[in-house]
């Protein structure tokens, strides 16, 4: 369940989709020729995507996080850029955590901007330039923004969940496809599968042909919170809710209940009001994602906050120094533009 995403798309394709399929031509098409021909900005310092190939949910916001970690201890100075998808903002802003609320910036945008700064804007090079200008960024973490084609990336990873893959493996409005397969891998610099599942194989063997580097990683819980034995009422409005509620179990957390809401979800104060109810009536703690804790930081009272449990997560990659892999070959990436402009 999620808000961009229906159902089908991530089941077996079915008269749905066949039905819709002439208009994915069309937008696959569009997409498509997008990114062949747009002209990218040519950002004054490296640009690193974290981006997929699908709409929903797929673990971009803490690869992204884990990659500017590593970038920091590299001795750079990242910045985050995005659009903030669900806020409000029209121009270029700085997120400041202690005072912005997801209405006005998003809920991704008040995650990343934990971990360094992040410029919120639907003008990505105009965030780039406020980040670079005001921030002293020297390197730039574009969160999504894949098939937009305003940027010039010196390295795009795409990310893909290992339980959904591709869904259905059609394009838009047929399936969750951003663009045609082909189109987007012409693109990317290498693929990140994220978690455990074979759903992502297909696409796994695809890019290795296409000669893309795989590198795996899993998420984890980080925060060290005691989850084992408690029980608990699960709520989410993420992508793919299913997969927080796997997240509490698998951290020792017994879920007794679990309510999922459409993607970016702000909640309404009935809403909040019946899920203290049921947890109440059966003796549950609420449990809930930080992008959701996010949205409800200035929306939910006091009281239902304070009775409210977090379950942070972080992505961690498989194998050792592969962050840095993929950081320092944005930079040489950005190192050969500048020599050949």
């Amino acid at each position: 369940m999620t808000s961009e995403a229906p159902p089908f798309w991530w089941e077996r394709p079915d008269w749905r989709a066949y039905a819709l399929s002439p208009l994915s031509l069309t937008y696959g098409f569009i997409a498509g020729r997008r990114m062949k021909t747009a002209r990218r900005a040519r950002i004054d310092a490296p640009v690193l995507c974290v981006g997929n190939f699908t709409v929903g949910g797929s673990g971009k916001t803490p690869v992204a996080i884990a990659l500017a970690r590593e970038a920091a201890r590299m001795g750079l100075v990242p910045g985050f850029l995005s659009r903030g998808h669900g806020g409000s903002f029209s121009g270029v802003h700085i997120v400041d955590v202690d005072h912005d609320s997801a209405r006005h910036v998003g809920d991704e945008p008040l995650l990343l901007a934990r971990h360094a700064p992040t410029a919120v804007s639907r003008d990505r090079i105009a965030g780039a330039k406020r980040l670079i200008g005001d921030k002293g960024c020297d390197f730039l973490i574009m969160d999504d923004g894949f098939q937009s084609a305003r940027v010039h990336m010196d390295f795009a990873l795409l990310v893909v969940d290992a339980r959904y893959g591709l869904g259905n493996g059609c394009v838009i409005p047929a399936g969750p496809l951003r663009a045609g397969i082909r189109d987007q891998l012409l693109f990317a610099d290498a693929i990140l599968k994220v978690g455990e599942g074979t759903a992502a194989d297909a696409i796994v063997r695809r890019s290795a042909r296409a000669g893309k580097p795989i590198y795996q990683a899993h998420t984890r819980p980080f925060d060290g919170k005691p989850w084992a034995g408690r029980r608990f009422l699960a709520f989410a409005g993420i992508g793919h809710p299913d997969k927080f509620f796997d997240s509490v179990a698998a951290a020792g957390g017994k879920v007794e209940l679990a309510k999922a809401f459409p993607d970016h979800h702000f909640y309404a104060e009935d809403e909040l009001a019946e899920l203290a109810a049921m947890a109440d009536a059966d003796g549950l703690r609420l449990v809930t994602t930080s992008k959701d804790a996010a949205r409800l930081r200035h929306e939910a009272p006091a009281g239902f906050q304070q009775n409210l449990e977090v379950l942070e997560i972080e992505t961690t990659f498989d194998l050792p120094h592969t962050a840095e892999r993929i950081i320092a070959q944005a930079v040489e990436g950005w190192r050969r533009r500048r020599l050949e402009s």
